[in-house]
């Protein structure tokens, strides 16, 4: 994709997020899965869900600009991903591979919440005022996941594995 202008870039980053939430909506069930603790898995599940609600988003930005959704390769979240992937088939301790998860999908939120933020900014640069509040909406919840991931791991998660 050529990049002329902050509409093109713009476009450039839905995609890239458009990807990523649809790899991470891959990724999210086997985390579930190898997760010990039931507090963690159940943190995941929801995020789950409403990552497939930020898809439905992300959709209805494309739609504001008439635009097919589609995503573009994302070595960075398919890089972030595969080191959580890495990290849950070699970590044979439950409490340490809990830790490692949450630190993964750490990395996965913090990933989101700078993509977000750049397009909630550009929206409005652009006056896109619905594109901003759809996408203020997902990073709002992407704070919130890493937040309660955050308590998870140091209230309880990381001491386990220490």
């Amino acid at each position: 994709m050529k990049i002329e202008n902050l509409s093109d870039l713009f476009l450039h980053t839905l995609k890239d997020i458009y990807f990523a939430e649809n790899q991470i909506v891959k990724a999210l069930p086997k985390m579930i899965k190898n997760a010990d603790s039931k507090e963690l898995a159940k943190v995941l599940d929801a995020h789950l869900g409403e990552t497939k609600e930020q898809i439905t988003r992300l959709k209805q930005v494309f739609e504001l600009l008439g635009q097919k959704p589609e995503g573009e390769e994302c070595p960075a979240i398919e890089g972030i991903l595969e080191e959580g992937d890495e990290l849950m088939k070699e970590i044979k301790d439950p409490d340490t591979r809990d830790a490692a998860m949450i630190a993964a999908a750490q990395a996965v939120e913090h990933y989101e919440i700078t993509r977000y933020g750049t397009l909630v900014s550009w929206a409005e640069l652009l006056k896109l005022p619905d594109a901003v509040k759809l996408l203020g909406a997902t990073l709002k919840e992407e704070h919130g996941a890493d937040s309660k991931l955050n308590k998870l791991a140091e209230g309880k998660l990381n001491k386990q594995a220490a």
